[in-house]
C-alpha cells in the first residue's frame, strides 16, 4: 500500500470495557470555514465586485491576492492535522470565494495540492458575487451529485431579493451515504426574518433528503448569521443544544453550550463572542442515548479551530481573529471567522 494511502485514515484503537477486546476506528474530519472575500483581481460582469479591484477600495492587487491563497490554504491545511496528521479534513465547506478561478487556485496551493483536494461549486446569484463551495478529498469523499439550492424569497415584496443558495452535496464516505449542505445565510444587515426563512427553507431540504433515503447523514454547515440560540437556528431548522431534547425532526447543535456555558464563539462583535459558524446534523450522527457505539459513522468530538496565527496580537483589536483588512488597512491575515470541525468515527470491521 502506498505510503499517502496509509495515511489516508487513522487508526485510533480503544479497548472495550466487555472483554477488553482491542477495537480499531476510522475517524473523519468535516469541516468549515467563511474565508472572508477571497476575490480574485478581475471583474465578474453583473456582480458588484468592485471594491476588489486594483483600482478598487481595498486595492486588490495581485500581490495580496497571491498572499491571501497562500493563507487561506495554511488554514485549510491545519484544519484537523493535529488529530489527523497528513490527513487533516476530509471534507471543507466554505463560504465567501468568489468563482471557480479562485477555487482553482486555491488548490494548486501547495499544501493543498499535496493532499488532492478538490472542489464542488455552482455559481450563485450573489450580488457580490461570493458563493459557497466544499473542498473534498477524494480518498476519502466521493461524490455522487451536487445542487444549488435556491433561498426563495417568501412574500411579495421580496421578489427582487438575491442571496447565497444552500450548496447541497451528496456524496459516499465510509461507505455511507453522506450529504453536506453548506450555508451562508443572510446578513444582520438584513434582519432575522430573512434568516429565519433561510431556516424553514434548509429544513425542508433536509426533511426531502431523508425521505429520498432515510439513512443518509446529513450535515448542515455554514455562517448563519446568527447564534445556535437564535430563532433561525433553535425553532426554524430546529438544531437542539441537548441531546435529550433531539426528536423525530430535529437536528443535533454540538455548537450551542460552548456559547450559551463557555460564552465562546468563532467570531467577535463589539467585544463580544458570536458562535455563527456551525456544523449541525441529523440524528443519526449521533450517539443520543449516551451509548458509545460507532458501528456506523458517529460523531466523536467538536472543536473551534484556533491556532495563535489566527489572532490580532497586539493594539486595539487584540485577541480578536485577524482579518485581510481592519480599519482600512491590510494585515495580510486571514479571515474574521475561526473554523468548525466535527470529528467522526467508524468502527473497523
Amino acid at each position: 500500500m502506498k505510503k499517502q494511502n496509509l495515511f489516508l485514515i487513522l487508526f485510533l484503537c480503544m479497548t472495550a470495557v466487555n472483554g477488553m477486546a482491542q477495537k480499531k476506528f476510522s475517524a473523519y474530519a468535516v469541516g468549515f470555514y467563511n474565508l472572508e472575500n477571497l476575490f480574485d483581481t478581475c471583474h465578474d460582469k453583473g456582480k458588484n465586485d468592485y471594491q476588489f479591484l486594483p483600482n478598487g477600495s481595498y486595492k486588490w492587487t495581485g500581490l495580496k491576492y497571491t498572499n491571501k491563497l497562500r493563507n487561506m490554504a495554511r488554514v485549510l491545511a491545519d484544519m484537523a492535522s493535529d488529530k489527523l496528521p497528513g490527513v487533516g479534513c476530509a471534507v471543507i465547506g466554505v463560504s465567501e470565494v468568489e468563482n471557480s478561478k479562485c477555487l482553482d487556485d486555491l488548490i494548486a496551493q501547495e499544501p493543498l495540492k499535496a493532499r488532492g483536494y478538490k472542489y464542488a461549486h455552482i455559481e450563485g446569484p450573489d450580488r457580490r458575487g461570493v458563493d459557497c463551495a466544499m473542498l473534498y478529498n477524494p480518498n476519502l469523499f466521493k461524490v455522487r451529485d451536487m445542487k444549488l439550492v435556491p433561498y426563495v424569497p417568501e412574500q411579495a415584496k421580496d421578489s427582487a431579493y438575491r442571496t447565497r443558495g444552500f450548496l447541497t452535496v451528496s456524496g459516499d464516505m465510509a461507505g455511507e451515504h453522506v450529504v453536506v449542505v453548506v450555508c451562508h445565510w443572510p446578513s444582520r444587515f438584513a434582519g432575522s426574518y430573512y434568516r429565519e426563512v433561510a431556516g424553514r427553507q434548509v429544513r425542508a431540504l433536509k426533511d426531502s433528503l431523508l425521505r429520498d433515503d432515510p439513512k443518509a447523514k446529513v450535515f448542515v454547515m455554514g455562517d448563519m448569521n446568527d447564534d445556535p440560540t437564535n430563532k433561525s437556528m433553535k425553532d426554524e431548522l430546529r438544531a437542539r443544544g441537548n441531546m435529550k431534547d433531539v426528536k423525530d425532526g430535529d437536528m443535533y447543535n454540538p455548537w450551542y453550550n460552548l456559547l450559551v456555558k463557555e460564552g465562546i464563539g468563532t467570531l467577535t462583535y463589539q467585544g463580544a463572542w458570536n458562535l455563527f459558524d456551525q456544523i449541525v446534523m441529523t440524528p443519526n450522527v449521533v450517539n443520543l442515548d449516551g451509548r458509545k457505539d460507532y458501528t456506523e459513522l458517529k460523531l466523536w468530538r467538536h472543536e473551534i479551530f484556533k491556532r495563535d496565527y489566527l489572532f490580532q496580537e497586539d493594539g486595539k483589536y487584540k485577541g480578536n481573529p485577524k482579518r485581510t483588512h481592519a480599519g482600512g488597512a491590510w494585515l495580510n491575515g486571514y479571515s474574521d471567522h475561526l473554523p468548525v470541525i466535527v470529528y467522526l468515527l467508524k468502527e473497523q470491521r
